[in-house]
């Protein structure tokens, strides 16, 4: 089953980010909690996780 993830807002000032690593591969299982990908922006790298 397919879920939409949503681009975070990870600063007051973010107006662009970049997916620069996917941890979770197509198919994986993926539990509330998990991290799921790895975003870049101009200052900083964040890790997105599930929240459902």
């Amino acid at each position: 089953m397919a879920y939409e993830l949503k681009m975070p807002q990870l600063g007051l000032t973010m107006e662009e980010g970049t997916v620069s690593k996917w941890i979770k591969k197509e198919g994986d299982a993926v539990k509330v909690g998990d991290v799921i990908v790895e975003i870049t922006t101009d200052k900083l790298t964040n890790e997105v996780v599930s929240e459902t």
